[in-house]
């Protein structure tokens, strides 16, 4: 037997068979040009969209002869914090604020608690009507929210509860507890049924299955609805303002105050429409570490 010595390949060879597999290779995808439109109009879309926010932090650091002038200016000449002083200082601010937190909290939470176990009992259990509960929870996010001022105004004047925080925590509990229904069936849905089969042979009860297994893993599921449930209840203002007098209303309705017969106080507007929005920004920061994990983790046939 003879050994053999492998022959090295040129260099220039080596270059050729790269430059050969390269061109062989098709890149598909957007060209230089389309990339740089698409940027471009992203940049443009972006600017357009929070044009707004920035107008309402311009104006509420402007003092008012800055404000009402034929000319605008992008950016206050004299930056002041008159208006935030005016709008903290306002009648029923505080109020309004500690109202809103507490409509807020008590029906986001009894959306979650109530919602959470509809879900379970539709994404777990088989039952006659199933289907058709799945159906009307569906139709009623299609009602009008105008359409059921009149109804809920009867329904809490039967019961004693217009122009009051319970009944308007109850009217935005209802509000928001479809869409936690309807979301958090998907997360219950995606989590496999022989982890349930699996705590139940070890010798869990249905509790401690649910206290155990399911409670856990629907966590992230639970964040991100939260999340648009307090938004929802925090934003609204149109129920409150109908059913509540002004000492039981939230910062939405309170709002609505900086427009008078004489005109509208701009600054103290917007100011306060800035410090309203605090409470949303700061749940969102706690919270924002799960709203990702939640969002995809519902993302499955259900």
């Amino acid at each position: 037997m003879v050994a053999t010595t492998p022959t090295p390949v040129p260099l220039k060879a080596k270059r050729r068979r790269r430059a050969a597999s390269s061109d062989s290779v098709v890149t598909t995808g957007r060209s230089r040009t389309g990339t740089i439109l698409a940027n471009a109009f992203g940049i443009v879309f972006a600017l357009v969209m929070i044009f707004p926010v920035y107008w309402v932090l311009n104006t509420a650091f402007k003092p008012s002869n800055e404000i009402l002038v034929f000319h605008p200016t992008f950016f206050p000449r004299h930056p002041t914090l008159d208006n935030f002083k005016s709008a903290i200082k306002a009648p029923l601010f505080l109020t309004d604020m500690a109202n809103g937190l507490i409509i807020t909290v008590v029906a986001v939470f009894a959306a979650l608690v109530v919602g959470f176990l509809a879900a379970l009992a539709i994404a777990r259990f088989r039952f006659y009507g199933r289907r058709g509960l799945i159906l009307v929870i569906l139709a009623v996010q299609l009602v009008p929210l105008i359409a059921l001022i009149i109804p809920l105004f009867l329904e809490l004047q039967g019961v004693h509860l217009t122009n009051s925080l319970v009944g308007a925590s109850l009217v935005y509990l209802v509000l928001i507890l479809p869409y936690t229904v309807w979301t958090l069936r998907g997360f219950i849905s995606g989590i496999p049924r022989e982890l349930d089969e699996a705590a139940l042979i070890d010798g869990c009860n249905r509790f401690q299955t649910f206290w155990r297994i399911i409670l856990p893993l629907t966590g992230p599921g639970l964040v991100a609805t939260s999340v648009y449930g307090f938004i929802q209840a925090w934003n609204e203002y149109i129920i409150i303002n109908t059913l509540n007098n002004p000492q039981k209303q939230n910062l939405m309705a309170w709002l609505l105050q900086n427009q008078t017969m004489r005109g509208t106080a701009w600054g103290p507007l917007m100011a306060g429409a800035i410090i309203t929005s605090i409470p949303v920004v700061i749940f969102f920061l706690i919270i924002q570490r799960n709203i990702a994990t939640g969002l995809t983790a519902g993302a499955v046939k259900g």
